[in-house]
């Protein structure tokens, strides 16, 4: 049975990203799989690496049991919205407390590489914006899909990693919402 851990980065709990993570946990349910949650801003933790990688800060005890979650899944899915380009703040601080040497990457002494410490994972990036993908994508690159699929999940050995896009929240009706969760309940019955 697979254990699906679904990440929720948004920091609203009435936003449309948390009916998508919803959208994609029923689905999942619905094939069986063993489903964990993390909602990022009900943790109660400092986001901000205080001290860059100079001094280590302690985890605090809703950090330790999302490592614990993250090292326990085999697939993880990532719900956020692009804003201004990236990721909400709190998303990126969670990131930043807990994907750390020797937890998630293992650098090589005098070396440029590392070691991979989540091989064996996989991922989907579910990601919202006030603009067509195309248009994120040509141009400005993507840069929060890139910084979380390619900077982070892929650089810790975690493979393949897809991505879907939806957009444009602000103008879509509930017909088009609909249309997207029913989407991503899908991805959750294939548990992609």
């Amino acid at each position: 049975m697979k254990n699906i851990l679904i990440i929720n980065g948004h920091p609203d709990k009435e936003s449309f990203n948390t009916a998508l993570a919803e959208a994609y946990k029923n689905g999942a349910l619905d094939s069986s799989a063993n489903v964990a949650e993390i909602i990022i801003s009900e943790l109660d933790f400092n986001p901000n690496l205080q001290y860059g990688y100079r001094k280590r800060m302690e985890l605090e005890p809703d950090l330790i049991d999302a490592w614990q979650k993250i090292k326990d899944a085999d697939h993880l899915v990532w719900v956020h919205p692009v804003w201004w380009g990236g990721m909400p703040a709190i998303a990126k601080g969670f990131i930043d407390r807990l994907f750390l040497p020797g937890m998630a990457y293992q650098p090589k002494p005098n070396s440029v590489w590392w070691d991979k410490l989540l091989k064996g994972k996989t991922a989907r990036i579910i990601t919202t914006m006030d603009q067509p993908g195309w248009y994120y994508w040509l141009v400005y690159g993507r840069p929060s899909i890139n910084m979380l699929k390619k900077s982070t999940l892929e650089y810790c050995g975690v493979k393949p990693v897809a991505v879907s896009s939806f957009g444009i929240i602000k103008t879509s009706d509930q017909t088009q919402r609909d249309k997207w969760l029913k989407q991503v309940y899908q991805l959750g019955v294939k548990l992609k």
